[in-house]
């Protein structure tokens, strides 16, 4: 789904990697490298490549090629879940279900009366799966009980919460848009709490019994992570209080601690059992009243490169963007602190600061109450998701991390401590070691399929010297880590979303969801697609988005150069060979790849989509792929063209992995209508599979006169799960009907 902070806040000067590769095609050295005598199909031959798959022995009969064993579904428009022959589904819980049998059953009329922090969240996202042992404690192993957290995005339908969608300043019955533009004026105390508590991470526990997996009602472990929940900030012991400095509001003047977390998106699962949830969107929620004090020039030059805003609303606006959450009662703090003016006379007195305490990755143990903890060495950006190298016993520990905006970057944090798999269930004390200290990096993809890690520290002279924003610490770095990146000339990316790592050899994937601002004088050969859409929906860029995968020297979690090539181009089977450059069919044709996840149990990768280029023809999906590796595919020349450009045409050299074809390729779900399909996991036996379904009829129109909604999608209600009506998110329990294993 779009957002404002999906849109490009990166200014930089960095160039794009056309120019480096204009230089290089001028060398015929260099240029003979880049078409053949080191172009991806042979880099196997390079050392530091050779130790991460290609030294593999080869397989035995137990590992076996992997098969994909299902029909390919075909293409949808109907607002239904379909699945290939074989395979069922159930809806495990959905938005507004209760946690504790004390809260009303969900009325799905707008109706409810509670606050929502007993009940699931909304638009459903990333999700892990967490065992329970015999003694209530995380269990390395499957057991019959479990935790499921399910991420909850975003409130922007919130319309469907209350009963004529939301209002403001006394206006009944106004649906927000997409990005929340209301009526200026106080919102209705209710409305914003539910909005509020709608956003974080719902715990839940799940038990196997003859029916399946279900959720139980009441369970001790059922949780509620909300955007008020109280967390503190983690980071190394001698930049506390540089950390704090940045983060001191009224609610708590010394910086320690802080409440919430918001839009949170992709997860991760670390190596000791504990939940990575990760803020994405969370920029444009602040606002600056009419009439408001203005902040400084340096918080405003930071806030600028995260899209929050820094100057009050004009004084003749009679809307503006945003939830309007600031509006209930200015002495509540709930409610004062989305107003980020410099109202007092000092940070302490106020909530200047408050954008500051968001935007990190967030570790939550699922088993116990324990206050969650915002890993701010990790770095501040729109996280999408956090995921963890494959362990190695004695070395660090390596998480790779994508900023969900156009033009922005791929991450990496590297621990400073070496993994003890003695740690495997110690909570938040094992995430304290890992995950306070280490090393946070940024990644520039080469043209010539390489790429390097960039340190992001305060010792780096372009960032120490930087002029467009003047550091004053490391914690200033990991808290502006856009602005570091920026200095150190990363590569500007299109959409980097979620991250997954191939169990099999390590090597790591990240989707490139889109960017409508990419033009064909602009591409490099990691982003290497700029083009008009083919099917009259007329929107331009790369459409349609890739997935860009690479693998570490040495296969190295500390690493500092990769290898990489493109694993999956999207496209419309029928847009031509320039734009469908995997040679997609009808059977696996896919756009914009969001959700990235591979199944321990097969080895399958799982791709979900977020899309609104290809959903004339059929809605968004979860697609099958046999992954290969880096380097098996070839170099390839794209033609791009865009009516209107310039200039109006351009070519790109660029490594493209190996056609899958339809074998190794393939659709197994498509969704009801309007929704995304996105969060993914499984039991640890593969024969459950768990999908979230996230805001389907997100386009209905807005209230009118009318009593009630024109729905676009009436989805679970329609599929016989809990009250017809307005449209819900859920999370599927999907399973094969014969017991075996999904998808092989």
């Amino acid at each position: 789904m779009s957002h404002p902070d999906d849109l490009d806040c990166n200014r930089s000067p960095n160039e794009h990697f056309q120019t480096v590769l204009a230089r290089t095609l001028q060398n015929p050295a260099r240029r003979h490298v880049l078409r053949g005598g080191l172009g991806l199909a042979a880099l196997s031959s390079v050392p530091f490549l050779t130790a991460c798959g290609n030294d593999d022995p080869a397989p035995t009969p137990a590992e076996a090629p992997l098969a994909l064993g299902f029909a390919a579904v075909g293409k949808s428009i109907a607002d239904e879940v379909v699945l290939p022959a074989g395979y069922t589904y159930s809806v495990l819980h959905a938005t507004g279900d209760r946690l504790r049998s004390s809260v009303t059953a969900y009325s799905n009329l707008g109706t409810e009366t509670d606050d929502w922090s007993d009940r699931i969240g909304d638009h459903h996202d990333g999700m892990e799966f967490f065992y329970i042992d015999a003694i209530g404690r995380y269990s390395a192993t499957a057991t019959n009980r479990a935790v499921l957290a399910v991420n909850h995005e975003s409130s922007a339908d919130a319309h469907f919460f209350h009963e004529r969608g939301q209002t403001s300043g006394g206006t009944s019955g106004k649906k927000f848009t997409q990005f929340g533009n209301w009526d200026l004026g106080a919102r209705p105390t209710l409305e914003v709490l539910k909005e509020i508590n709608h956003h974080g991470v719902s715990i839940v526990e799940v038990q196997h019994g003859p029916s399946g997996w279900r959720y139980v009602v009441d369970s001790i472990y059922n949780r509620r992570i909300t955007a008020q929940t109280p967390m503190r900030f983690g980071g190394p012991s001698g930049h506390l209080n540089d950390i704090r400095a940045f983060m001191v509001t009224r609610y708590d003047t010394t910086g320690a601690t802080s409440r919430g977390t918001l839009n949170n998106c992709g997860t991760g699962y670390t190596p000791w059992g504990t939940l990575l949830t990760c803020e994405e969107n969370w920029a444009f929620y602040f606002n600056m009243p009419k009439g408001s004090n203005p902040v400084d020039a340096k918080t405003v030059t930071s806030r600028s490169r995260y899209g929050v805003r820094s100057a009050p609303l004009a004084d003749a606006a009679t809307t503006d963007v945003g939830q309007g959450w600031y509006t209930p009662d200015a002495v509540d703090s709930r409610f004062a602190r989305w107003n980020i003016s410099a109202a007092g006379g000092s940070a302490a007195d106020d909530f200047r600061n408050e954008p500051n305490t968001f935007g990190f990755v967030v570790e939550i143990d699922p088993l116990s109450g324990a206050q969650p903890v915002k890993r701010v060495a990790m770095g501040r950006f729109a996280h999408e998701a956090a995921v963890c190298g494959l362990p190695v016993a004695g070395q660090p520990l390596a998480f790779y991390m994508g900023c969900d905006s156009q033009n922005e970057y791929v991450y990496k944090f590297v621990s400073r401590a070496v993994w003890d798999p003695a740690d495997i269930g110690g909570g938040l004390t094992a995430g304290d070691k890992y995950l306070n200290d280490g090393d946070l990096y940024v990644a520039k993809f080469n043209d010539d399929g390489t790429g390097a890690w960039l340190l992001l520290d305060i010792s780096v002279p372009a960032i120490s010297g930087y002029s467009v924003y003047a550091f004053a610490n490391q914690a200033d770095v990991w808290i502006n880590a856009r602005h570091a990146a920026d200095a150190v000339g990363a590569t500007k990316m299109d959409r980097p979303e979620w991250g997954a790592v191939n169990p099999k050899n390590g090597e790591i994937y990240i989707t490139m969801t889109n960017n409508s601002s990419r033009q064909p004088g602009n591409t490099d050969a990691a982003n290497p697609r700029s083009y008009n859409d083919v099917d009259g929906l007329m929107r331009a860029g790369n459409v349609n988005g890739h997935i860009v995968r690479f693998r570490e020297n040495g296969s190295l979690s500390t690493a500092t150069a990769f290898g990489w090539d493109v694993f999956l181009f999207g496209a419309e089977e029928d847009a031509g060979p320039d734009i469908n450059l995997s040679g997609l069919s009808a059977q696996n044709a896919f756009s914009s790849p969001d959700g990235l996840w591979f199944s321990k149990a097969t080895g399958i990768c799982w791709i979900q989509t977020d899309d609104g280029a290809y959903t004339d023809e059929v809605n968004c999906m979860l697609v099958a792929a046999v992954p290969g590796e880096v380097g098996d595919g070839s170099t390839i020349t794209v033609n791009n063209s865009r009516t209107g450009s310039t200039p109006a045409t351009g070519t790109q050299e660029t490594f493209i992995g190996a056609a899958l074809g339809d074998a190794k390729l393939r659709r197994f779900l498509v969704g009801p209508k309007g929704c995304e399909i996105t969060g993914i996991t499984e039991t640890a036996d593969g024969k459950t599979l768990f999908v979230n379904v996230q805001h389907p009829g997100e386009n209905t129109p807005a209230l009118g006169a009318a009593s009630d909604f024109t729905y676009q999608s009436q989805w679970p209600g329609n599929a016989g799960y809990g009250p017809l009506g307005r449209p819900r998110s859920a999370t599927l329990v999907i399973t094969r009907t014969d017991g075996g294993v999904i998808g092989v």
